[in-house]
């Protein structure tokens, strides 16, 4: 392999170009959207937080990601509110919030919470090689038993009817971002053909 073979895999290496963002790349943003913007949410009071860290052995001057171990940045849903595109019931109350760190959230999304961190993936605290990670599937399970989180059949509450209609609403909108998508397509083309032919 020669040096100029050698610099060009590194260069290569060394540069990543951004991932074209599409409208219906959007679609679970929408979903999202949809969800909640009908979910309750309940704020918890002092005493529950203090109970809850408490359950998760933390400290509140110190509070620690509850799957791998680093500083909490936030509270992930530990049960998903999105499955297949739909609420699950789950709502955004104390017991189905635990402190997380952003690359645990972000790689969790709405996988089940234990089968994700005995995972390889990349930001898994498995995947990451995190050591004590029996020990923090244990201090979550024991946070499952603390309180059953409220789970809410929507469409008993509202009426099927209402509720199709409601998700009928975001079919058509991510129906409308595909057709818009379309367009783009043909304006990004009409934009680089100009852009070569200079």
């Amino acid at each position: 392999m020669t040096t100029d073979d050698t610099l060009r895999r590194q260069l290569l290496a060394a540069f990543r170009m951004p991932s074209v963002q599409t409208m219906v790349s959007r679609k679970s943003s929408i979903t999202n959207a949809f969800v909640n913007a009908v979910i309750p949410v309940i704020p918890p009071t002092i005493e529950e937080i203090d109970e809850a860290l408490r359950v998760l052995v933390m400290d509140p001057g110190d509070v620690r990601c509850a799957y791998c171990g680093d500083r909490a940045t936030e509270w992930d849903h530990l049960r998903p509110l999105v499955l297949n595109r739909r609420p699950t019931g789950y709502i955004s109350e104390l017991a189905n919030l635990v402190p997380a760190c952003g690359k645990c959230n972000q790689s969790k999304g709405n996988k089940p919470w234990r089968e994700w961190m005995l995972s390889a993936a990349p930001l898994s605290p498995t995947g990451r090689g995190v050591t004590d990670v029996a020990l923090r599937i244990h201090r979550l399970e024991a946070y499952e038993r603390w309180r059953n989180p409220i789970c809410i059949d929507f469409a008993t509450i509202i009426g099927t009817e209402s509720w199709t209609a409601y998700w009928a609403l975001c079919e058509n909108v991510v129906a409308e971002l595909a057709a818009c998508q379309k367009v783009a397509d043909g304006l990004r083309q009409q934009i680089v053909a100009s852009q070569t032919a200079l």
